[in-house]
């Protein structure tokens, strides 16, 4: 399982490093070390949290999230695979976006929930690229 650093969770979580790592100080999202000190935080408590934050809000008056030509990096926070379709959740900051797509794409992409990925919007369509 992906395990990201303080820096990338707030990124991800479209806060600044200072407020991810008071939350992790408080307890608010579990952490462990790597071999070289670094505190890091497994990507399915960081998806969990993900969620958390954005229905409860983040308490930074200046956490507006926006994207550059419509693409949204964040974290898949579900994945559910059908027969032959698939439904892939992505938190992106404040964003929830959701993509219905092939489950042989899902699978191709390695999609797993805790991972780095992008939604790609245009139009109607939510594309999943894999970060």
């Amino acid at each position: 399982m992906q395990s990201y650093t303080i820096g990338q969770a707030a990124r991800l979580l479209g806060v600044s490093p200072d407020t991810a790592r008071r939350w992790a100080d408080a307890g608010k999202v579990a952490t462990h070390r790597d071999d070289g000190g670094r505190r890091l935080i497994d990507g399915r408590d960081l998806a969990a949290f993900s969620i958390e934050v954005a229905q409860n809000g983040t308490g930074e008056d200046d956490a507006s999230y926006t994207s550059a030509r419509n693409a949204f990096p964040g974290i898949v926070t579900a994945v559910t695979l059908g027969d032959v379709a698939a439904h892939v959740e992505i938190q992106a900051g404040p964003h929830r976006l959701v993509s219905l797509l092939t489950r042989e794409a899902v699978e191709e992409l390695g999609l797993e929930v805790g991972m780095q990925a992008t939604a790609r919007v245009k139009s109607t369509s939510v594309h999943i690229d894999r970060t």
